[in-house]
């Protein structure tokens, strides 16, 4: 991004175009969603999406933001671990998580990684992002 070109918004979360379609589709079958991305092993390492309020989250949990207009949480304790890059959730053919909505559809959400620009770095320092 050119320095002269004024930073808008930096997500720390954003969706692929397949994960959205995957989102949509959920939606339209359990209502509002929500995600969670947790440190855990096994299916808890990867993105689990449950119906909104299915999960309670509290102080070890951080809002990254949202994903096709639904909240993504984050484990405080994972946070350190993504905090230099952007989290991109992506949906992929393959099994799901046991716990996790898109189970049944064939897909399943994963997390993926992309380093922040150097511009955008320095937004999110600057508005207390990070």
């Amino acid at each position: 991004m050119a320095a002269s070109q004024e930073m808008q918004d930096v997500p720390q979360v954003v969706a692929t175009p397949d994960a959205l379609a995957l989102i949509e589709q959920l939606r339209q079958r359990h209502g509002p969603l929500m995600f969670y991305q947790s440190g855990g092993c096994c299916d808890g390492s990867a993105p689990m999406c449950h119906a909104r309020g299915e999960m309670l989250t509290g102080d070890g949990d951080k809002l990254l933001g949202e994903v096709g207009g639904e909240p993504f949480w984050i484990s405080r304790e994972l946070y350190p671990y993504w905090l230099h890059t952007q989290l991109v959730l992506d949906a992929e053919a393959g099994r799901a998580g046991g716990f996790s909505l898109e189970g049944g559809t064939g897909l399943h959400f994963v997390s993926r990684a992309r380093f922040y620009e150097e511009a955008e770095w320095a937004w999110l320092e600057a508005n207390g992002r990070v």
